[in-house]
Order: C-alpha cells, then sequence, then structure tokens
C-alpha cells in the first residue's frame, strides 16, 4: 500500500465525519465538563464546548480521547487485515466477491449520510452485541478529567457500534495484511479528526452546521462516487487509468 492510495480512505473519513457527529456526541459534554458518563450510542447529541476547564486542558482531553478512538480504528484494521491476509485474500474468487461488497457498502454509506436509505443501521444493531460488554468499561474512567483517562474512554468508545467504521473495516480487510490493514482504518481515522476536533472546540455551534441537509447531501455524494467508481472498475475488469487514484479498494 502506497500513501496515494490512503487518500481515498482519508477523504470517505473527512465526508463520513458528518455522521460521527450523531454517533460520539454522548461522550463530547463529559470531555467538556470532566466528568459523567457518555449515553448510549443510538442518537447522542454533542456538546463539546470550550468552557471548564481551561482551553489548553480541554484541548489535550480531545486530543487523547481522538487518538484513542484512533488507535482502536488501528488495532481492528490490523485484525481485518491480518485474518484476510492468512485466508480469504489466497482465494480469487473470494478477491473479487469481497472488493464488490466493499464497494457496496461504500454506496450504502453515501445512502446513509443523505438519509436516502438506512441499512447501514441494521449493522450498527449487530454491533450492540459486543458494544454491550465493553460500555460497562467505561464507568470506572469517569469523571473523565485528565488526558489519560480520556485517551482510555477514545480506545473503549472506538468500538461504538457505526455502519461507518464497518464500510471501512471492509476495505482495511482487503488489504491483505496487518500492517496495511492499520494503515488504511489511520487514514480513515484521520479523516474524521478535523470534524471530532473542531466538535470538542466549537461545540453545538458545528454541530448545527454540519448537520445541515445540504452537507450531509454533498458528503454522502462523495462517499457513494468512491464506491460508484470501484464498482465501474470491477465490472470493467479494466484500469480507468489516472480515476483508480480515487478507488478506495485495491482491484481484485
Amino acid at each position: 500500500m502506497n500513501a496515494l492510495s490512503l487518500v481515498p480512505m482519508f477523504l470517505v473519513g473527512l465526508a463520513g465525519s458528518v455522521h460521527c457527529i450523531g454517533m460520539c456526541g454522548g461522550i463530547v459534554g463529559a470531555l467538556s465538563l470532566g466528568g459523567g458518563t457518555p449515553a448510549a450510542p443510538s442518537r447522542p447529541v454533542i456538546a463539546i464546548a470550550v468552557a471548564r476547564p481551561a482551553l489548553q486542558s480541554n484541548v489535550l482531553r480531545v486530543l487523547a480521547y481522538n487518538g484513542g478512538r484512533i488507535g482502536s480504528y488501528m488495532l481492528a484494521g490490523a485484525m481485518a487485515g491480518s485474518l484476510a491476509g492468512a485466508g480469504m485474500l489466497h482465494m480469487a474468487s473470494l478477491q473479487v466477491a469481497g472488493y464488490w461488497l466493499a464497494n457496496l457498502m461504500l454506496v450504502a454509506l453515501g445512502l446513509y449520510l443523505m438519509d436516502a436509505w438506512r441499512g447501514l443501521a441494521h449493522l450498527e444493531a449487530a454491533g450492540n452485541v459486543v458494544w454491550r460488554r465493553v460500555r460497562p468499561l467505561l464507568h470506572p474512567l469517569m469523571p473523565m478529567d485528565t488526558p489519560l483517562k480520556a485517551l482510555a474512554v477514545g480506545g473503549l468508545w472506538g468500538w461504538v457500534p457505526c455502519g461507518m467504521v464497518y464500510s471501512a473495516l471492509l476495505t482495511a480487510m482487503l488489504q491483505g495484511s496487518a500492517i496495511d490493514g492499520a494503515a488504511a482504518m489511520a487514514a480513515f481515522g484521520l479523516g474524521t479528526l478535523p470534524m471530532l476536533f473542531g466538535m470538542g472546540l466549537l461545540g453545538t455551534r458545528l454541530r448545527a452546521q454540519m448537520q445541515r441537509r445540504p452537507v450531509r447531501i454533498a458528503s454522502g455524494l462523495l462517499v457513494l462516487g468512491f464506491g460508484l467508481l470501484g464498482l465501474l472498475r470491477a465490472a470493467n475488469g479494466v484500469s480507468l487509468g489516472w480515476l483508480d487514484a480515487l478507488c478506495v479498494t485495491g482491484h481484485p
């Protein structure tokens, strides 16, 4: 995997981060106030504001939280990439099927972001099986008043059921190795960072702008475009020239 191939993953994370406003919202108030327990990841409201403690402390905790969150994405990506590398990707037919599925997931994610089709919500519901076991681990970390606690909470919060993350993980799996899978998820996680870091400092002011329908549609169209481009590439079975650089998954 080269650096150029990570750019689409970053852009998917950046565009999809409008969805993070809903999924990661419960943690935000706890970060800004230094206390409380994050709400369940159904449709929480994000409300990080620069209040107390001081701005510098808040910035450190927001960075620590996001560092833990992205770290958990990388761990999941490494696991997915290593599992696929040990099995599925050695079979050509499964490679092709995985490639089609990964791009179909991107199409579904684009529609999800636009609120045009919410099929990924079923995946999020299935992910609650894992989340129910992880969530109790958050309670000893409250109040989340230090960067170290925020780092730990971010590492746990990265396992919140999220269709967008599952879409990215499927792409990470196709990379075929732990290192490349982790790199793909790191690029994706860094794409979500600007939105969540901004939310940590600007709170509801940024949330109100990013939840506007035109913004969600534009973000969804970008992700949808990546998926459709990948499907076109798979259907034709040929290179698309310079457009190959925009394909999120490698050619089967």
